[in-house]
């Protein structure tokens, strides 16, 4: 697969491409064993070695970002929820009106719909509005012609299986949970350039599995678990620094 045949991506980050990175950012956390760690990694690795994590937050390198899709799509109002949250959502002046009861603390935990629980309580059925259950996930790579470098990374609006939001349209719901997507779960790494060295490091690894050789290939490979999560937390760290990411996802949304 040639990186230059990538299909037209959605956004680009245009700065020039400069240099080959030649150093491993410094470690997040002031423990000394980290610190030590770190030290280590940076004694067995080359100057002109490239740094996964270190690479894909560099500002200075030329990225851009195509294929960006969505893989699942949830943004309803027909979803059951606990009846505590839908309790909870009640202005004040009804929940003195209508006070918790036994029968009903019975219930907190019991999945059911807005109608259901209004007619438990005992109020009119406009009085509860339902929350927008919603639930996107989609995947997008990264990819830079200089270093023959792509990445498929994969994000989500939230963790859990739907986030409750209380807007007035579904619209309004994807915009307030896209304040804080996050990217998660597997990377794929698709390398060609064989004149420089490719590692992703793990500084919380044991000291055996800390540093990873990627080796170039013609197909996407597979990062390691533990690996995906450290780059993961790079990004997530620097995201702000990375406004190319959100532009894309938002795009696509649209």
């Amino acid at each position: 697969m040639d990186l230059t045949a990538l299909p037209t991506q959605l956004s680009e980050h245009t700065e020039p491409y400069l240099e080959p990175i030649n150093a491993i950012a410094a470690p997040t956390s002031n423990s000394e064993a980290q610190e030590s760690d770190a030290d280590s990694n940076n004694n067995k690795i080359d100057p002109n070695t490239i740094i996964l994590a270190q690479a894909l937050t560099d500002t200075a390198i030329s990225w851009r970002i195509h294929n960006c899709k969505i893989s699942k799509k949830t943004i309803t109002q027909d979803m059951p929820l606990l009846f505590l949250y839908h309790y909870d959502s009640l202005d004040d002046s009804i929940k003195q009106a209508y006070p918790l009861t036994p029968v009903l603390l019975a219930q907190f935990n019991t999945p059911m719909t807005a109608a259901a629980a209004a007619k438990l309580i005992g109020i009119a059925d406009d009085l509860l509005v339902s929350p927008w259950h919603v639930k996107v996930v989609g995947s997008l790579v990264i990819f830079s012609e200089a270093l023959q470098l792509a990445v498929r990374l994969h994000w989500t609006n939230t963790g859990k299986s739907t986030q409750q939001i209380y807007t007035q349209s579904a619209e309004e719901a994807v915009t307030a949970a896209f304040k804080d997507w996050q990217f998660f779960g597997r990377i794929d790494v698709l390398y060609k350039n064989g004149k420089q060295t490719l590692v992703s490091i793990d500084e919380a690894s044991d000291d055996d599995e800390q540093l990873l050789a990627i080796d170039t290939s013609a197909d996407y490979q597979y990062l390691p678990a533990t690996h995906a999560l450290a780059v993961i937390a790079k990004l997530e760290a620097d995201k702000a620094e990375l406004p190319w990411f959100e532009t894309a996802i938002l795009e696509r949304l649209e």
